[in-house]
């Protein structure tokens, strides 16, 4: 700051001598009379005893103390937090001893009622060489700046509907304790993934808003039940994970998220009504199932996983086993994805012969990948890999649309009259689209809808309900035929059959092979098949095999039967081989 010995000059409104400066000129003047009244830049004068000299309207502001009540107070005694007294003393000595300046910098000060402001303070040292040298600070409000900063870090770090830190800082959290524990060979970790179990059932039902209300109740509740020292965070939607840092065993482990099921079990009220929720948990430890975030995390889900599949609401510790299911997991799902990518999924057709002249009436279509030999992959092991996988819509659509396709290659041949079925998923059934969908391709390809059909699991079928049954109503009214597979391996109920708009029954194999060895699966078979004609509805018996299966099912008066004795199933090229084989095919 420039300096010239003169008159002394005041530095405010008041008179007093306290507010002065040796200067001569107008535009020193001025200068101060500027910062007197800058809104946001607090600025005081002490001299060298620390006494305050000067006191802007922007610290009283900023500090809560007037003028009047500032001045000849010293500057420790006003506004420097008891933690920091010695050091501003020792560092303002310093500075008018040795000539080292106190550096700018962030710190936090003391307000009047006690409370911390953060600053960012400037000093500057006038009149040095002389005896009656004078500090300035300079200090500009970081509140808003704080605050703005505050509210980005829980923003980016914490989910704003549970208050719980989110996936990027418990991996944070997560990286820097294992960090700790490298150097640490006692150190325990443990990541918990926690799944919610038919989660999505409450969104569809209640609505959105009841679902934020239950993971709010069920983070709170979560919460009470883990230590100070472990970190609950919600990972994604009705995902969290929780991270147990040194505890003395793995039992404890187990111990606390049986509790963490019994408050779980115990239910919650969405506006008066209580609603039952279960979670399914996975569990990865470190050192022994990774040494990294990705591995522990990735083993925990792998784990979560095979607690799904073992029933839910239940505990799975990670293990080797587990990972080859993993691999497994992978490696089918990339051959899918290349699959479809490459267009270089098949369709087979196994015919269902008419029992009662031999003849063709139908084939289903199955589906075959291949992984590179000659030998396809199970559907048993695909199938469910692409319901996990979120793949079986594609692959779904792409089953239609190529039995659409075989279809129109057929017309004008010997097979232009055999209908097609293909299997749908119950996830397809979930989409309010699917029979728009099918009637839009069997339009692209000209085609009738009579000359597709459609299967669906009995279990897959159990409890559909509003829009999926509006769904099988629309494509059986425009003439695609409806199949129940399967039939006899879920709960069997006749309310669903009188309900749904259901074609034909397809009994399942097993009850066919039992029947040759036991009355009461046989009485079994013959009243499913007699129900199945008294409700108007052709009955296909499956896994047909064997003369004596085939003369039984005659004898029981079953429409039509599929099975290795009739015909394997077969690529699309070898059918006309096979109808020169068996003779006309039976008009509809």
């Amino acid at each position: 700051m420039p300096e010239k010995r003169g008159d002394k000059i005041p530095l405010s409104s008041t008179k007093s001598d306290a507010y002065s400066l040796t200067a001569d000129s107008k535009s020193v003047q001025n200068f101060y009379e500027l910062i007197e009244n800058l809104p946001m830049v607090a600025v005081q004068g002490y001299n060298k005893k620390r006494e305050v000299i000067y006191w802007n309207e922007a610290s009283r502001r900023l500090y809560g103390y007037t003028r009047e009540e500032a001045q000849g107070k010293l500057l420790e005694d006003l506004i420097i937090p008891d933690s920091m007294r010695e050091d501003v003393i020792a560092a303002h000595q310093n500075w008018l001893d040795n000539n080292i300046d106190i550096p700018s910098e962030e710190i936090e000060l003391k307000h009047k009622d006690g409370h911390l402001i953060p600053v960012y303070s400037s000093h500057v040292m006038i009149k040095q060489d002389t005896g009656d040298c004078e500090m300035f600070c300079i200090d500009i409000c970081l509140q808003e700046q704080k605050e703005a900063n505050e509210k980005l870090y829980r923003i980016a770090h914490f989910d704003n509907l549970t208050q719980l830190p989110n996936r990027r800082l418990m991996e944070f959290e997560l990286s820097k304790y294992l960090a700790v524990a490298e150097r640490r060979p006692e150190s325990q970790v443990a990541v918990v993934f926690i799944d919610l179990d038919n989660f999505k059932l409450i969104n569809d039902t209640l609505g959105h808003h009841y679902g934020d209300d239950l993971l709010q109740a069920i983070a709170e509740r979560l919460k009470k039940e883990i230590r100070s020292c472990d970190l609950l965070s919600r990972f994604g939607g009705d995902e969290f994970v929780l991270l147990l840092f040194d505890f003395d065993r793995t039992e404890s482990i187990y111990e606390l998220l049986q509790r963490l099921i019994s408050v779980l079990d115990q239910g919650f009220v969405l506006d008066g009504v209580r609603y039952q929720m279960t979670a399914s948990f996975g569990v990865s430890l470190f050192p022994d199932d990774g040494s990294t975030v990705v591995e522990l995390m990735g083993n925990a889900d792998a784990a979560m996983y095979q607690a799904k599949e073992s029933g839910k609401n239940s505990i799975c510790f990670y293990t080797s086993d587990i990972n080859d299911q993993l691999v497994h997991y992978q490696e089918v799902t990339a051959l899918l994805r290349n699959a479809l990518a490459a267009d270089s999924l098949q369709l087979y057709f196994q015919p269902q012969i008419d029992l009662k002249n031999g003849e063709i009436y139908s084939c289903e279509a199955l589906l075959r990948c291949f992984d590179g030999s000659s030998q396809p992959v199970s559907p048993s092991i695909f199938i469910p890999i692409a319901e996990k996988s979120g793949l079986i819509n594609r692959i779904g659509d792409w089953v239609i649309e190529n039995a659409c396709r075989q279809l129109k290659a057929w017309q004008g041949t010997a097979l232009e009259k055999i209908r097609v079925d293909v299997n749908l998923s119950g996830r397809q059934l979930t989409n309010q689209h699917l029979a728009d969908y099918i009637l839009q391709t069997l339009y692209d390809h000209d085609l009738s809808p009579s000359q597709l059909g459609v299967e669906l699991t009995e279990n897959e079928v159990i409890g559909v309900e509003g829009e999926q049954i509006r769904q099988l109503k629309i494509l059986k009214q425009a003439g695609v035929h409806i199949s129940i597979d399967d039939f006899g391996t879920g709960y069997s109920s006749l309310v669903y059959l009188r309900n749904l708009p259901v074609c034909s029954l397809k009994i399942d194999r097993n009850f066919l092979h039992h029947a040759m060895e036991n009355d009461s699966d046989m009485a079994i078979l013959q009243a499913i098949i007699t129900v199945g004609h008294c409700l108007g509805l052709t009955v296909v018996v499956e896994g047909v095999e064997t003369a004596d299966q085939d003369s039984l099912v005659k004898d029981l008066n079953c429409d039509l039967a599929q099975g290795f004795l009739h015909a394997r199933p077969m690529p699309a090229n070898e059918m006309p081989l096979f109808l020169a084989d068996r003779g006309q095919i039976k008009e509809r």
